[in-house]
């Protein structure tokens, strides 16, 4: 195994060897931000800050991209509504000052940026329509979300690409509520029953629909149990990330290494714990590709490293650990 390197970032994956997955602790977005482009250095990220509140959770922050449709926070969480209200623009400020840091600090920016938002699925089975019931059930509000946040994406696309002329962007879905939308796992709006599950043929037509109509590559995110991983693939993926943990079906992890398809495993936890030399993460990654049967030096330019998910449920000091943790762990994985 080589030893880590001194001097700048090594080149690693066409897509970089480290990346955050999206959310960080905190509200300040500068410091977000800083903190970001300090630690990887090589796949930078727009942070996500929740700890800020109603408006910069997924589901706010993502709804603020809509196109021609209107959210309004109630008791029971995201509702669409016929005009848009103070929440919806509050979460829309918060993404103005996220790309008001982003130029300040990091407008020289080169190489690749991703930007997360919540993906079709799991932005449908959030919002609840008028009457009360989840858009996820209707196949027609899912059908206009799903247009509605392709548009808005774009031009979110479009804003992040003027501040950061070097950067080339990459878009991140994240589905965490694919799994329980197959196995009819999702609750109703009341919590007293079950939604009935969707055919895996149709959660990936529309998923499909929203790729499609998006710039650049995408990359669909999903850190719960069962990601279905043939399927993000079928729907135009070009990268799956996911916790390493978590997946168990090596062959569609094969099949998606031999479709050119970039894994971002997760490999670090995304809350507080105690973390491992980078080296022994990097020796559990190499283990895992001899498991999927791949010539080790396929292993750099097919993996970029992250956390397992999310960092906003972390202290500000972990999280800096916890990317800085994947970013060493990966100068393991180059070849020399």
């Amino acid at each position: 195994m080589s030893a880590p390197v001194d001097g700048p970032e090594p080149a690693g994956a066409p897509w970089g060897p480290a990346c955050g997955v999206g959310s960080l602790p905190g509200s300040d977005p500068a410091e977000a931000v800083r903190t970001v482009v300090g630690e990887l250095p090589g796949f930078a990220h727009l942070p996500e800050l929740p700890g800020r509140g109603a408006g910069a959770d997924m589901l706010g922050r993502t709804a603020a991209l809509l196109v021609d449709l209107a959210v309004d926070l109630t008791p029971a969480g995201w509702r669409l509504v016929p005009r848009p209200g103070i929440d919806q623009q509050r979460a829309e400020e918060f993404l103005a000052r996220d790309l008001d840091a982003l130029h300040d600090i990091a407008g020289d920016w080169t190489g690749p940026f991703k930007v997360q938002v919540a993906g079709p699925w799991t932005l449908a089975a959030g919002l609840e329509r008028t009457r009360g019931d989840r858009a996820v059930v209707d196949p027609g509000a899912r059908r206009d979300l799903g247009q509605s946040l392709a548009e808005g994406l774009a031009a979110h696309v479009a804003a992040v690409q003027a501040r950061v002329p070097g950067a080339r962007i990459v878009v991140q879905l994240d589905e965490p509520s694919v799994p329980a939308i197959l196995q009819g796992a999702l609750p109703t709006a009341s919590g007293f029953g079950k939604l009935p599950a969707v055919a895996e043929d149709v959660v990936e037509q529309e998923l499909a629909a929203v790729v499609r109509a998006l710039p650049g590559p995408v990359v669909v995110h999903c850190c719960a149990p069962r990601m279905p991983l043939g399927l993000f693939r079928a729907a135009g993926a070009a990268g799956l990330s996911f916790d390493l943990g978590l997946v168990q079906d090596l062959d569609a992890v094969g099949e998606a290494v031999d479709a050119g398809v970039q894994l971002l495993p997760g490999v670090v936890p995304g809350i507080d714990a105690a973390l491992p030399a980078p080296k022994a993460t990097a020796t559990r990654v190499q283990a895992w590709w001899r498991e999927l049967g791949f010539a080790a030096d396929r292993l750099p330019d097919a993996v970029t490293l992250t956390p397992a998910c999310g960092l906003a449920g972390a202290s500000p000091s972990y999280a800096r650990a916890a990317m800085r943790q994947v970013r060493e762990a990966a100068k393991y994985l180059l070849p020399g």
